[in-house]
């Protein structure tokens, strides 16, 4: 299949676009190694809008320190509100005149505040309920009052949110994944006499991910039949979905295995085709979390070159008195398997195919020149029946003639020779009897 469409310059068109990376150059990830999608999205309407419509969830992706700026800007900004609320409700009410301030009978709306700084700290207070037992609002202003219930109101909002978004993003399962872990390198070997594709997988914890279970895709380039280029075209690859073997009990490294058959991808690709191919392997692990039962997915990639022909892992697990013990340091370890053929599963498919019909030909041939052979052993049974019958006939018919010559005094022995086809004829004296040893011994004298 064609997987580019190359212009006179060298470089690829693709839907109205240039792509300025030669032929020869080795792809970018589409998924990187620590799992992060390698993907810039561009010329996005209403992004802003869409981002603060969500805003829960751009607050638990964003980085920390742009969490934190949000965190102290938003208590910051609410207190400085409020304050400057009670600064000019106590202005309005005349708290801050000189001459009125202790008078008897004026009650201000808010005790011992005699500026903004004062209003400020009540706001803090407020909000914050620390209470020190100095400035409280009075029944002086009813402004004054509704406004300390809002500001509670909205302090309460602020800090569940705040706290909120920061619990999930400590608890959020993404965290998981650093202890999760893929083999540097994929490798293609036989396995049951076929070709495999094969990766390791290792959980660091002690604690499980429950319901553990993998998938993978090939991702690259391709062009359909009516010309429509596909950049990256994304292709499932079987790692026992139909037999149940996708999911894994992940106490110890496991190797995942993908069977290289028709329904493959790579069924086409040999050795050859992998040094030069332009290809990405994503693999995903996905499963619950056991501490907070929350969904974590783990993925990685492997580019064409990171696949390695005819290798196997090193076994990382061996037994250790009364328990089992992994060698974390042989994880990414490899060894080559000189046996591993260099044709693809395909090439090797006919291989076999050619071979299994030569074999049944030849079989289908000694059969027929057995039933030949039969045959010809039939007829010549027939024939020898029918001399044999020929030949008993016409001994009878002799035994009979030379009967009526030598009637009385001699007996007539016929010896038959049917090797030889040839009959002899003694004439025996009727007073020797006929011993077999006895006459033995005669003819020997």
């Amino acid at each position: 299949k064609i997987t580019s469409l190359k212009l006179q310059n060298g470089m690829t068109n693709y839907n109205g676009k240039i792509l300025t990376r030669g032929s020869n150059q080795a792809r970018s990830r589409f998924v990187k190694k620590n799992g992060q999608c390698n993907v810039v999205f561009t010329n996005m309407e209403e992004k802003s809008q869409r981002y603060l419509a969500d805003i829960f969830t751009t607050c638990v992706d964003i980085h920390w320190r742009y969490l934190l700026l949000i965190f102290c800007t938003s208590f910051l900004v609410s207190w400085l509100f409020f304050g400057i609320i009670f600064y000019c409700v106590s202005l309005t009410h005349g708290d801050f005149d000189e001459p009125s301030v202790g008078r008897g009978g004026l009650m201000p709306c808010i005790l011992h505040v005699q500026g903004f700084v004062g209003a400020l700290l009540f706001s803090m207070e407020t909000q914050t309920t620390i209470g020190y037992g100095w400035r409280c609002v009075t029944e002086e202003c009813p402004v004054a009052v509704i406004t300390v219930v809002v500001q509670s109101i909205v302090g309460c909002i602020i800090d569940s949110f705040m706290i909120g978004t920061i619990m999930a993003k400590m608890a959020r399962p993404k965290k998981r994944n650093h202890t999760l872990m893929f083999s540097k390198n994929a490798v293609i070997a036989l396995r049951d006499g076929k070709l495999c594709l094969m990766w390791r997988v290792g959980n660091l914890r002690r604690s499980h991910i429950v319901e553990a279970h993998v998938r993978a895709q090939l991702i690259r380039s391709y062009v359909t039949a009516e010309g429509e280029f596909i950049p990256l075209e994304q292709m499932d690859l079987n790692v026992g979905y139909d037999e149940g073997t996708d999911r894994l009990f992940l106490v110890s490294p496991l190797v995942i295995v993908h069977e290289i058959d028709q329904d493959s991808p790579l069924y086409a690709i040999s050795r050859a085709d992998l040094e030069t191919d332009n290809f990405e392997i994503v693999v995903i692990l996905e499963g619950m979390v056991e501490a907070t039962a929350m969904t974590t997915q783990f993925r990685s990639s492997y580019l064409a070159r990171e696949v390695l022909w005819g290798h196997r892992f090193e076994s990382v697990i061996y037994e250790d008195r009364n328990s089992y013990k992994v060698d974390y340091a042989r994880f990414h370890k490899t060894y080559e398997v000189p046996t591993t053929p260099h044709l693809s599963a395909k090439e090797l498919d006919e291989t076999l195919s050619t071979f299994c019909y030569e074999n049944e030909v030849a079989l289908s041939c000694g059969e027929e020149e057995d039933d030949i052979f039969d045959s010809s052993l039939t007829v010549g049974k027939e024939k020898t029946k029918d001399k044999t019958t020929s030949i008993s006939t016409d001994f009878q018919n002799v035994f009979q003639d030379n009967a009526d010559v030598t009637p009385g005094s001699h007996n007539v022995m016929y010896v038959l020779d049917m090797d030889n086809n040839q009959m002899e004829l003694d004439m025996l004296h009727t007073a020797i009897p006929l011993d077999p040893l006895t006459y033995k011994t005669e003819q020997e004298h």
